[in-house]
Formats: C-alpha cells, structure tokens, sequence
C-alpha cells in the first residue's frame, strides 16, 4: 500500500519481535502513517532517530541495553520538540508519572484498542498530549499531577446541566463512552455528545484533562 506524501512518520522502539511486527503489521494498512524504523533497544532508537527524524517515537518502557526512561531525555537532547508516545504493558504508575515528567508526549497501554492506538498516535503527532483518563486517575490518586492552565476553573463551569455533570464524574472514574451509557442508561452517542459538551463549556483539550479538573475541583472523588 503506498504512503499519502503527507503521512506521520513513526519510529518504533520496542524488544519483543512480535509486538513490533504486529504494530508494523497495523500501520501498513493505513495510508497516512508511515513506519521508518525498528529499534529493540535505546541505542537503536537514538542512532535511527538521529537518521530518520520520525514525527513520533513509539517506545517502550521497558528494554535490554537502554530503556525508555533513559531514552527519552536523550531523545529529547537530540530534538526538544520530539515527539514521544510510551507504550507499556504494565500499570506502574511510578514509572509512568517519571516518564511524563521527563518529557513524554503520551501513555498507552499494551492492551490498548486499535482505536486508542491511532487516536494516540493522532494526537501525539499534532502536539496534543494523550494520557488515558484511567492512567491519569492512578497517577492524581499516587502523585502531584502536573497542572496545565487550561484546566483552571472557569465561570462556564456552571453551565454544565446535571447530565454532563453525572458524565464528567464517571470520566473522572476512567470510565469509556460505552461504560457510560450503561450507567447512565442512554445511548453512546448521546455521552459522546455530553463529553463534546464539557470540553467546550470547561474550555478542556480531552477527556483526560477533563478527569483531572473534576478531582481537583470537587466534581467527583478518588475512590
């Protein structure tokens, strides 16, 4: 399948075979991402990532020689504005937090959907970050999140109506579209059209930020 002209570039860092040629796998079917390099360890990712100049760095936390979390300072003395999508298998919120705190752009999870996979990839490329709301809860319930501007209170708070506030709590949960709607017993595309609403009206970038300001601002608890 050939490659729009316009694709993202992704590097992939990761040491099991079979993970990489599954990822490789995927983004051969789709025309506007590219993969211009395989990386088992850091080192090989530094040397391709000086090489090739990917728009996205998929690396894994955890490999032989070099891990992720010594790689991403030094990716990003290579290129400070590098873009750099963490893929674990595990929940280790220790390890996530310090990898978002030296610089990483976005978490996802292994076990992620091929949806979570692309829209993280999306987002990363475009300068957006992307935490799972999941694994944002885990790290406000274990570190001091860092605090973006855009999450501050705002007056539009109170124009929420009781049912994207009832949403916003079960974002907060890490809940999904689809879990929603069953605790709230409406159909998916009306908590999709609840969650557009928040953003909008909180003047939030993602579900995840959205998450973070309902804790912070008392709109639902840590369990």
């Amino acid at each position: 399948m050939s490659k729009d002209t316009n694709s993202t570039r992704i590097l992939i860092a990761e040491d099991q075979a079979v993970v990489r040629a599954g990822l490789v796998a995927i983004f051969q079917q789709i025309p506007d991402i590219e993969v211009v390099g395989e990386a088992k360890n850091g080192t090989e990712a530094l040397k391709l990532f000086k090489e090739l100049n990917p728009h996205v760095v998929l690396l894994d936390l955890v490999m032989p020689e070099m891990d992720g979390l010594a790689t991403i300072p030094k990716l990003l003395e290579i290129n400070p504005k590098a873009r750099i999508l963490i893929l674990t298998g595990f929940g280790d919120a220790d390890n996530v937090y310090e990898a978002i705190r030296l610089g990483a752009s976005g978490i996802l999870v292994k076990d992620s959907t091929y949806e979570q996979l692309l829209n993280a990839i999306h987002d990363v490329a475009t300068g957006k970050d992307f935490i799972p709301a999941s694994i944002a809860v885990r790290m406000v319930r274990e570190h001091t999140y860092p605090q973006k501007p855009q999450e501050q209170a705002t007056p539009t708070e109170t124009q929420l109506t009781q049912r994207e506030r009832e949403t916003l709590r079960y974002i907060a949960q890490g809940l999904t579209n689809a879990e929603v709607s069953e605790k709230m017993v409406v159909h998916e595309r009306t908590v999709a059209k609840y969650v557009s609403n928040i953003l909008q009206k909180l003047r939030l970038d993602n579900r995840t930020q959205a998450a973070l300001y309902a804790l912070r601002n008392g709109i639902s608890e840590l369990e």
